[in-house]
């Protein structure tokens, strides 16, 4: 293992709005220096006086120096692999990243910092300031404030640091760049190789068995969410023992992602996935005429002998999704059977009168008649077009009375249901498009036959 101990001088600011102005690469195999690098660099932005001052650069010495897009190839050799350390890391990482990501390239070394180290190995010291350690520990810095003079004392302190207690050293190293958490089969390559992107992942075990589906907005961080945290401590161990690869496959979107994983959660019932069982009471969204002529919604348990706009698992999902209706539409929260005071008590914004006769039905109830009409469409033969994978890519899937029947990626905007794949229809995804519809722009649902009406009872529900 190797390390590239990196000090630079900046024009200041933060990295997005300053300029470095020197760099300075030593690099360290874990025995000794073997190479040193160091440029002047031209930040294409003033220096100002303050640093000046404090570093001695100034715009002429600067002036004819290389850019850094000019001295990235060699700089990219000397960090690319290795493990970067610096005083205060962050900073400096910050300011190379960002100059990298300018040039296309992003730069993900495993990192230290030499101020968190030296609190471990020198406990107790008033400052940890380079140049305080650097004198009690008789390192001599040669240019104070430049960034050879900083990285070579930075060096000489880290390689101390490796004699005097290279557990701390490496024990950092496994925690910072993930190594500590991760199952013990499972390899850091593999782990730095999950993207940061939304879509549905598969743990497998040594044979090659699927034991866990999950998705995810962002992969990787879900992925190393799993084996941290104090949630379900025994069922972490029981995986995390287990789990040797993952697999994965990017969706475009996490209603994609919700739909993929519950069909194949259904289609590979991992041993690690809890069964998805229905609840055996449904509740149910009903809408009736009060003798004012308002239109007013109850929330209820359903019953063969009423039938509901909508259906749902439990009555906090019901309530959820007429608050969402209240807030997309303006309803009332009284005439919708949330509350029991007047909306003008609680000064609720998003009432416009209704409850207080401030509203004639009428108006109020074109608004209702929107909503109801959204819900009867979901129960349609829907076209539903997402974001895909990448650009120029679109994610499409096919609703029939409110349950997926076929999904696809395609390139391409003109989409026929015939496109797609069909897939083994499952009642949960009736629950993922009543969950999602209300965020889908219109113009990204496409409706194709008349009002299906599905019976809840007929879903597998009961």
């Amino acid at each position: 293992m190797e390390f590239a101990i990196v000090d630079i001088e900046t024009t200041g600011g933060n990295p997005s709005g300053g300029g470095i102005t020197e760099i300075a690469v030593v690099v360290h195999n874990g025995q000794e220096i073997i190479h040193e690098f160091q440029t002047l660099i031209n930040p294409q932005v003033p220096v100002p006086a303050f640093i000046t001052g404090l570093t001695g650069i100034d715009n002429s010495m600067v002036g004819n120096a290389p850019t850094f897009e000019e001295i990235a190839d060699e700089l990219w050799d000397l960090l690319d692999g290795r493990v970067f350390v610096a005083h205060q890391v962050n900073f400096d990482f910050s300011f190379i990243r960002e100059a990298f990501l300018k040039t296309g390239r992003e730069l993900k070394s495993s990192r230290l910092c030499t101020v968190r180290l030296a609190r471990k190995v020198f406990p107790g010291l008033g400052s940890y300031s380079l140049g305080r350690i650097c004198e009690q520990q008789k390192i001599p810095i040669l240019a104070r404030h430049r960034a050879m003079g900083d990285a070579k004392a930075t060096a000489l302190l880290f390689d101390r640091m490796l004699v005097l207690n290279q557990e701390v050293i490496y024990s950092s190293l496994k925690k910072n760049s993930g190594e500590a958490f991760l199952p013990p089969h499972f390899s850091l390559s593999k782990f730095h190789q999950i993207p940061e992107a939304c879509g549905v992942y598969f743990m497998l075990n040594d044979k090659g068995k699927v034991i866990y589906v999950g998705k995810a907005i962002n992969i990787k961080e879900r992925f190393k969410g799993h084996f941290s945290g104090k949630i379900l401590p025994h069922l972490k161990q029981q995986l995390k023992a287990e789990v040797v690869d993952l697999q994965w496959q990017l969706t475009g979107s996490e209603f994609m992602a919700l739909l993929i994983e519950t069909l194949e959660i259904k289609r590979l019932w991992p041993k690690y996935n809890s069964a998805m069982k229905m609840p055996k009471t449904l509740w149910g969204l009903f809408h009736y005429q009060d003798s004012s002529g308002f239109y007013r919604f109850q929330i209820a348990k359903v019953t063969k002998s009423l039938k509901p706009l909508e259906t749902f698992f439990s009555a906090e999902e019901a309530r959820q999704f007429l608050m969402e209706a209240v807030e997309g539409y303006q309803l009332c929260q009284k005439l919708c059977g949330i509350r029991k005071v007047t909306c003008k008590e609680v000064q609720d914004v998003h009432c416009q009168g209704a409850c207080r006769s401030g509203e004639h039905p009428d108006s109020y109830n074109s608004r209702v008649e929107e909503f109801i009409k959204l819900i009867r469409e979901s129960k349609k033969e829907l076209l539903i077009t997402l974001p895909g994978r990448k650009e120029g890519e679109v994610a499409a899937c096919l609703f029939e009375g409110g349950i997926l029947s076929r999904y696809g990626f395609l390139e391409r905007e003109a989409i026929q249901p015939s496109d797609l794949e069909s897939v083994p229809p499952i009642p949960e995804t009736f629950y993922f498009l009543r969950q999602f519809i209300h965020r889908i722009p219109a113009a990204q649902i496409q409706v194709l036959e008349p009002n299906q009406d599905p019976n809840p009872f007929q879903l597998g529900f009961f």
